[in-house]
């Protein structure tokens, strides 16, 4: 597959310490699409900076890189950003807002008014490419927090992340996150209700697996939309939907 037949690439989550994990099974199939739980595995800020974002680099010249970042503390955001913000080919960041706030007995950063605006900020401060804030399509009013990362310097949303979710036995870690066809609709209905109140572009990720797909996206006012799950079970769906939304 031709990468520069796409828009852009979104890294994986990157933290500043090496992750091992959750214990396996850590992905399972169900009729309506994937449950995981990968804990972020990684290897670390440093072997990424070193080996794994100038491999991908040195291998596209016209799409668009993001890098996603996740942490336990704001710091770990900070000295994600510090560290790779420097790097010209790196477009932007992608802030996983979904991850548990150890400071904040492990509520996620995004539940909390206060925490939220308060990640983006020192996250502002930290680099100057943009921000993309990446929400939960559980929180109460995703509209609201939409506007509070906006207030906070975001200046962009990515949305939806996975929603929490377990099947008995499926997983080492008990429960994980939910990905794949059914949430399709709850990340379109998300992103209506963050356009009708926000105005930054909206990137529309959830269960894309076709143009039409995508298009649902597109309709309900996002700007971009990204595939996961699906790229999984067959690396070159993206290609497909490029072609799809051109025409082809």
């Amino acid at each position: 597959m031709d990468l520069d037949r796409l828009g852009g690439i979104v890294t994986k989550a990157v933290t500043p310490e090496p992750r091992r994990g959750h214990p396996g099974p850590r992905v399972a199939e169900f009729r309506g699409g994937m449950l995981n739980a990968v804990g972020l595995a990684n290897p670390g800020l440093e072997e990424v900076a070193a080996h794994d974002l100038p491999w991908l680099l040195d291998r596209v010249k016209r799409a668009r890189v993001l890098v996603n970042v996740a942490g336990a503390t704001v710091e770990d955001y900070v000295k994600v950003l510090e560290r790779l913000g420097g790097i010209d080919r790196v477009t932007a960041f992608e802030i996983n807002a979904s991850c548990p706030n150890t400071s904040a007995g492990g509520l996620e950063f995004g539940a909390d008014e206060a925490s939220l605006a308060h990640l983006v900020r020192r996250c502002r401060g930290a680099t100057t490419k943009p921000l993309v804030i990446k929400l939960s399509p559980v929180l109460p009013d995703i509209a609201h927090a939409g506007e509070v990362a906006r207030d906070a310097g975001a200046d962009g949303l990515s949305l939806v992340n996975t929603m929490p979710a377990t099947l008995e036995g499926r997983l080492g870690n008990g429960f994980g996150g939910m990905s794949g066809p059914a949430l399709l609709p709850v990340g379109v209905l998300a992103i209506r209700k963050v356009r009708a109140r926000v105005d930054l572009p909206l990137i529309g990720v959830g269960g894309i697996r076709t143009g039409a797909d995508a298009r649902e996206y597109l309709h309900a006012g996002a700007d971009l939309v990204a595939i996961g799950t699906a790229a999984l079970a067959d690396p070159r769906v993206p290609e497909r939907i490029v072609r799809s939304l051109n025409g082809g």
